[in-house]
């Protein structure tokens, strides 16, 4: 049994050296490279795939593999968006992800942002770096004393639930699916817009769908109270960029923290050397603002979370070779 894993980073390759000692009848190639159509032939003679990336698993790629009798393909992360689905389905690959490797990390880092926010750290920063040590007038907000948003109530946006309980605030969401528990809490809203309308914070928990792409534009923008604040840990695709940058420059949006960016692939986990060599405007006018806080999708980036993306998608991929089942099977 032959397993190969692509985009082996340096933080993932001691969680994947572990996993082989510990499952010694199967051999393990990696490589740091992403699959694409000038990797996709390292794959010939494995058994199943293991990867992580942002850019597309082409109809391309995913024919290659089915040529070489590759029916198995399991992603270390959660989203299947960039598989090509017709591909996969003609070539008889099932694919698995990993829906949950730490809620609790996103959740947390999103309610770190937002407290950033609140307490107005970022100007503090500044102030101090040039020895301003005055509080005035960069007064603060308490998140007790808010109603929180939360858009979808999936497995980390119920983490996040239990974060802003904690800090006394008040808590609404929206979800097509309603979680029993939740439901008795009676937390839910009918719609999206009356979430907009009632949230001073605005939490996005949603997966990227054609449905819901841009899904905060002008138009859900306007529905919102004056001086909400934006957190989006989730996909760069559901906020229109150049709408936040109108609502944050009316001040209709007090601040954002922004996880992700809807132009984020190839730039994301870069290093460019200086700020003015970052090939993006529109990002670098949101990174220049200090009620925005930019990072470059760092919030599951937990010892933890990484462990665990290395080891289901490792386990899953055996699983399939051996079963031909998971418990990660996702449905393109």
């Amino acid at each position: 049994m032959k397993i190969i894993a692509y985009g082996i980073r340096d933080d993932e390759k001691p969680y994947l050296d572990k996993w082989s000692e510990e499952n010694s009848d199967v051999e393990v190639e990696s490589t740091g490279k992403l699959l694409d159509e000038s990797t996709v032939d390292q794959a010939k003679g494995a058994d199943g795939v293991v990867t992580y990336q942002q850019k597309p698993y082409t109809a391309a790629v995913l024919d290659k593999l089915g040529s070489f009798g590759i029916k198995f393909l399991s992603l270390r992360n959660v989203g299947v968006d960039n598989v090509d689905a017709d591909a996969a389905k003609r070539n008889n690959i099932q694919v698995t992800n990993v829906p949950a490797y730490s809620p609790q990390a996103i959740a947390e880092f999103t309610v770190t942002e937002l407290m950033r926010l609140l307490r107005r750290t970022p100007t503090f920063d500044r102030k101090q770096a040039n020895g301003d040590l005055r509080w005035a007038p960069d007064i603060a907000d308490e998140l007790n004393q808010m109603t929180v948003g939360v858009f979808a109530t999936g497995r980390i946006g119920r983490a996040a639930i239990q974060i802003y309980k904690g800090f006394g605030a008040k808590v609404i969401a929206y979800d097509i699916f309603h979680n029993p528990e939740l439901e008795k809490e009676g937390i839910y809203v009918d719609s999206p817009d009356e979430l907009y309308a009632k949230s001073d914070v605005l939490s996005i928990h949603a997966p990227a769908t054609k449905e819901n792409e841009h899904m905060l534009n002008d138009d859900a923008f306007s529905k919102m109270k004056d001086g909400v604040y934006i957190l989006n840990p989730a996909r760069g695709t559901l906020v229109d960029t150049d709408a936040l940058i109108r609502a944050l420059d009316s001040g209709k949006v007090a601040g954002a923290a922004l996880d992700v960016y809807e132009d984020e692939v190839g730039i994301f986990n870069t290093d460019f050397g200086s700020f003015d060599k970052i090939p993006d405007e529109r990002l670098k006018n949101l990174m220049k603002r200090e009620n925005v806080l930019v990072t470059p999708h760092i919030a599951f980036y937990t010892k933890r979370a990484v462990r665990n993306m290395v080891y289901f998608a490792m386990d899953a991929n055996k699983s399939l070779i051996q079963t031909g089942k998971s418990d990660k099977l996702v449905k393109l």
